[in-house]
């Protein structure tokens, strides 16, 4: 009936340049006159209905800030990013709304609460969305933003006002910091400050915070920046507001004052020489706690219940709590490499499965990108940063009957100690049990106890005795700090002098952060991911990677079921997994990883007890509903009262492969190399009859360019001369055009492989640059030597170019075989049909 409405009017803080997904995003606009947002709004409506747009469309403008012209950037005539940010900070279901205007109803026939979808949503808070950036996995990239988007996932906040707003969403990042100060610009001068400011980065906000402590005026920081005074002047709110909060310790007026603009516990007990801890013990003696209020479309002004809130330290309270048992679960926080919206899966299947039950289902999560944050979802969303502080908040209004803290990742397992520390009581796997399988101590007695065989390491607290580790266990060696998350700094040396380069440069060695050095065995990796009830242990299937140790898992592809892998390796695998589960104390989903070596030498790399990244992929290829099996067991349902026996599950017949996706030509100086770095920024599944066919799906289905003719250009370390050989073999079988380095054409020619050779750029030539540039190659294959890695060398500069041009890299001769094995199958086929 040709109604159009405006659901939420957004604005980005950083100026036009750096993509909206980067930006840090303030909504509703705090700078728009009245006039100017009637102008943009009308103009938008009436683009939607003269380009005939029905559902969800999303218009950006860019407005000169020194007049009323503005210019429309672009449309997207679907449901999009901001889409997703914009439902969940008004609580307009956009993309529902656009399915049931798909169908046919208009926007007065649908209805959302008490009203109809053609009225306009009205925010009476403001929300603040900040890009989740890969940077400090990458420090080698370029943190510089652009056009091109670089953030792999956001968070989002809602309070009162901006500042409170920023701050909530400042520390939901999960970076290191819990306020707009950042380490990082302690020492740094003025000068140095304002030159870094003049261009986007991840961290900007942080250095303007800076200078104003140094007393900058707002002027000169607008000069180098454009962003609105009326931002900078509440960052300066923030600022000051320290000054007053740092001369006041211990006062309640000053300490309700500070929670009221958004400052974080851990922020005012750095000021104040306090712990998080004592300061909940200090805000419980003054009674300083927050209120919730609702997230609803029409800013309270018809009578509505959302189920759906956030905190801030007003006096009413929207947000009723039931007399129903309660089980509040913890989400996982923003996506970033090692932790993405796998997660979400099984936070969204456990807050199902705790409503089947008969509890009132509560989640706390701050990702607007997310299921679980639709307030459809559970029982009652509270969005929120996943902090000790506002997770606590919660649960002292809704006094649950536990928590659950196994599903969320590694976010949520981190929360668990120091929340059992306050009392709350956290029902699954418990404190001990994570302690158990992380702390390394704790997790090598109950490995030696078990007989239970794993690569010799040891835990390191100082540079010297790191080299007299390594020298004893002999290198090559991995080496990662005692927790990582996603493979973070963790790397594979092969000498003295690398490691001490690692010691010095990639970690902070100390006897509070010890870094783990292992043996690096090159063999078979293998997963698992299984319940434990502490009594039994199911196991739904074991996937096998194809890439051999010394690529995180999460950038292998990995197949299920196991297609090499011996029955005397399997059962010790099924062995140790159960023994492991019972010994550690889990209660519900954990996974472990493991290396074979040879027939039948089976070591454990590592436990999670919780939830990991795999779950979905295992799920959907064994039929096994694992979230749900898992979260019954943590309310108490054993696996054999779910009717569930045998230790293995039943094998599919048919394969299914997941492949993993990257973002390597988005991230400016990030090396493509795969190592136990993980880099990989998604996955996709192919599931088939035939292994290669299944392979071919999911190559495909994560945007590689899969083709069965062209030009291959390889570049092989002398260690993998030998083994690289008839791979290279195939491909001149198959037809290919051979190119390659000085070194590798002279071997591959002298086994009779007709090769050209192209010249690097170190021997004074750009040909092999020139050639990736112009689309003469199809695919990259080049290996290291790890005794002389070095990211800037000829190697380096060949795989960036290769994905700035589209041009798939392999750095694993295993991948290599696979994608063989494929093209062989793809050629196979079409001569069949010819020859039919």
């Amino acid at each position: 009936n040709d109604t159009a409405i405006a659901i939420c009017n957004m604005e980005n803080i950083d100026p036009v340049g750096v993509h909206t997904g980067d930006s840090i995003v303030v909504a509703p606009s705090q700078t728009l006159t009245n006039r100017e947002y009637q102008m943009l709004r009308d103009s938008a409506l009436k683009i939607i209905r003269e380009l005939k747009i029905e559902g969800g469309c999303n218009v950006q403008f860019a407005l000169d800030p020194l007049s009323f012209e503005y210019y429309l950037i672009e449309v997207n005539p679907r449901v999009s990013r901001s889409s997703a940010l914009a439902s969940k900070a008004s609580g307009y279901p956009i993309a529902r709304v656009s399915a049931k205007i798909a169908v046919g109803l208009t926007l007065d026939e649908i209805r959302i609460a008490n009203t109809p979808a053609s009225f306009e949503p009205t925010l009476d808070y403001v929300v603040t969305k900040i890009a989740r950036f890969p940077f400090d996995k990458f420090s080698d990239a370029s943190n510089v933003l652009g056009t091109q988007m670089k953030a792999t996932g956001e968070v989002m906040a809602v309070g009162r006002t901006v500042e409170e707003s920023l701050l909530k969403a400042v520390r939901s990042l999960e970076t290191g910091v819990c306020h707009i100060h950042h380490r990082k610009f302690d020492g740094w001068t003025t000068d140095r400050l304002l030159e870094y400011i003049r261009t986007g980065t991840d961290d900007r906000l942080y250095a303007i915070a800076q200078l104003i402590r140094s007393g900058i005026d707002l002027v000169l920081i607008y000069n180098n920046t454009k962003i609105d005074m009326f931002f900078l002047e509440k960052f300066k709110n923030i600022v000051e507001f320290e000054n007053v909060v740092r001369a006041n310790p211990r006062d309640a007026e000053t300490l309700r004052d500070a929670k009221r603009m958004g400052f974080s516990d851990k922020y005012i007990g750095q000021l104040w020489g306090l712990s998080e801890q004592e300061m909940f013990r200090l805000r419980e003696e003054h009674g300083i706690f927050p209120v919730y209020k609702m997230i609803d479309t029409c800013a309270s002004e018809f009578a509505s219940y959302v189920p759906y809130f956030y905190s801030t330290y007003e006096e009413e309270n929207e947000s009723v709590v039931s007399d129903k048992e309660k089980i509040v679960v913890l989400g996982s926080g923003p996506i970033r490499i090692g932790q993405g919206v796998e997660f979400d899966y099984s936070t969204v299947h456990a807050i199902w499965s705790i409503r089947e039950a008969g509890y009132e289902a509560i989640i706390v999560n701050n990702n607007p990108e997310t299921v679980s944050t639709d307030y459809t979802t559970s029982d009652k969303l509270y969005f929120e940063p996943l902090t000790v502080e506002d997770v606590m908040n919660v649960i002292r209004l809704e006094r649950p009957k536990a928590i659950v803290v196994s599903l969320g990742g590694q976010t949520a397992i981190n929360l668990a100690e120091p929340l059992a520390a306050l009392g709350v009581p956290i029902i699954g796997t418990d404190c001990e049990a994570i302690r158990n399988a992380e702390d390394r101590g704790c997790f090598e007695k109950i490995m030696e106890e078990l007989g239970i065989p794993q690569p010799e390491a040891e835990a390191v607290t100082d540079i010297e005795a790191g080299v007299r580790a390594a020298a004893r266990i002999g290198y090559p060696v991995l080496v990662r700090p005692s927790y990582v998350l996603g493979g973070r700094a963790m790397q594979i040396v092969s000498n003295e002098e690398r490691l001490r380069h690692y010691l010095q440069t990639a970690v902070e060695v100390n006897t509070d952060q010890p870094v783990l050095v292992d043996r690096y065995i090159m063999g078979k990796e293998l997963e698992v991911d299984a319940i434990c009830d502490g009594r039994d242990v199911f196991i739904p299937g074991i996937m096998e990677h194809v890439e051999r140790t010394g690529i995180h898992s999460g950038d292998s592809i990995s197949v299920y079921p196991t297609f090499s892998v011996s029955e005397k390796a399997r059962a010790k695998i099924i062995d140790y997994t159960v023994r492991l589960g019972l010994r550690i104390g889990i209660v519900g989903l954990y996974n472990i990883q493991f290396i074979v070596d040879g027939e039948e030498d089976v070591y454990v790399i590592e436990v999670n007890p919780r939830s990991s990244r795999t779950v979905p992929f295992l799920s959907k290829s064994t039929g096994v509903g694992m979230a749900h099996i898992a979260t019954q067991v943590i309310l108490g349902k054993s696996l054999r009262e779910q009717g569930i026996t045998e230790v293995y599950g039943r094998e599919k017949k048919r394969w299914y492969v997941k492949a993993p996706a990257f973002s390597f030509a988005k991230i400016r100086g990030m090396d493509s190399y795969l190592s136990p770095e993980m880099k990989s920024t998604g996955e996709a599944i192919g599931y088939d009859d035939k292994l290669t066919r299944a392979l071919y799906k999911a190559l495909q289905a994560t945007g590689m360019n899969v083709s069965n003719y062209g030009t291959i250009f390889v570049t092989i370390a002398d260690r993998d001369k030998e083994a690289a050989l008839p791979l290279v073999r195939r491909f001149y079988e198959l037809g290919f055009n051979v190119e390659a380095t000085t070194g590798t054409a002279a071997y591959l020619r002298e086994h009779g492989i007709r090769t050209r050779t192209r010249r690097k750029l170190s021997e004074g030539s750009p040909e092999i640059i020139d050639a990736l540039r112009q689309g003469h190659v199809s695919y990259v294959i080049n290996t290291i030597d790890i005794n002389q890695h070095d990211t800037r060398l000829d190697g380096y500069e060949i795989r960036r170019t290769a994905v700035e041009n589209n041009v798939t890299v392999f750095t694993a001769l295993e991948t290599v075989a696979v994608l063989l094995d494929v093209l062989e199958e793809i050629t196979l086929r079409v001569s069949t049909i010819d020859a039919e």
